[in-house]
């Protein structure tokens, strides 16, 4: 499939070429195809981060698409740190998941075991990244201090934006405001406890707050009863029919 870039505001944008989008989260693999960074030319000049090592993180790890990474361990329980790598790379995923979403490049021909086939991207596609990891294992351990030395490491680093997909109950929002003050776009989530009223996470008046959105595809799988019936229903199941015995059961299926 080739995949042809969208018209209008992300063009006139140059899909983000050069903006350097600070990611604080759980840390970043940077062996994934969407952080390729073939076809790029020089880091920005302007950019005076680091690239820290540690625990499967030396410097070959960033390029010209991770131009940064950093981490923030203090004050996090060392059981925690034990379960973690004691560098930007992390054991959850996380991290990855919102830094191809922000800024992956165009990576060709990319589905889920054959499931919604084609070309995946990031939003900015072209856009560079700086990872700051704040958090730490499977639950996604993170303290107040840990991000907010991140925040204002990514202020002095120079990016354009920060992305925190993030929900911190500590945290005010202070940092962001330095961030924003300093001309800096800062965006946070909205939270994952919605649709209902007042679940919406980091209010702050000088932020972006995004809230999720939905796929605009769908997986059909047909299942058929013992009596023949066939009903179709959403799954990621790979098989294309499933057959189940004469039971009484109840399926539930949301567009």
């Amino acid at each position: 499939m080739n995949y042809q870039m969208p018209s209008g505001l992300l063009h006139r944008s140059r899909y983000g070429e050069d903006i350097i989008i600070g990611v604080v989260d759980a840390g970043i693999w940077p062996e994934s195809k969407s952080f390729s960074d073939q076809g790029y030319g020089p880091v920005p000049s302007r950019w005076k981060g680091v690239c820290q090592v540690g625990v499967a993180w030396d410097r070959s790890n960033c390029n010209r698409k991770i131009i940064g990474a950093r981490f923030y361990s203090a004050d996090v329980p060392e059981e925690i740190l034990k379960t973690d790598y004691l560098s930007p790379r992390g054991i959850n995923t996380h991290g990855t998941h919102t830094a191809s979403t922000a800024a992956g490049s165009v990576v060709e021909a990319a589905s889920f075991h054959g499931l919604a086939a084609g070309a995946a991207r990031g939003g900015a596609p072209r856009a560079r990244i700086a990872m700051y990891k704040s958090f730490w294992g499977e639950i996604g351990f993170g303290n107040s201090a840990g991000l907010l030395a991140a925040i204002d490491d990514a202020i002095h680093d120079g990016v354009d934006v920060l992305s925190l997909s993030l929900a911190d109950p500590e945290e005010n929002s202070f940092g962001a405001l330095h961030a924003v003050q300093m001309g800096i776009t800062v965006v946070y989530a909205a939270g994952n406890d919605g649709p209902s009223p007042q679940t919406i996470e980091n209010t702050a008046p000088w932020v972006i707050t995004v809230a999720a959105s939905k796929t605009d595809r769908s997986f059909p799988t047909v299942i058929t009863l013992g009596n023949k019936q066939q009903i179709t229903g959403q799954s990621l199941s790979l098989r294309e029919t499933e057959t189940l015995p004469r039971v009484n059961f109840f399926a539930e299926c949301c567009p």
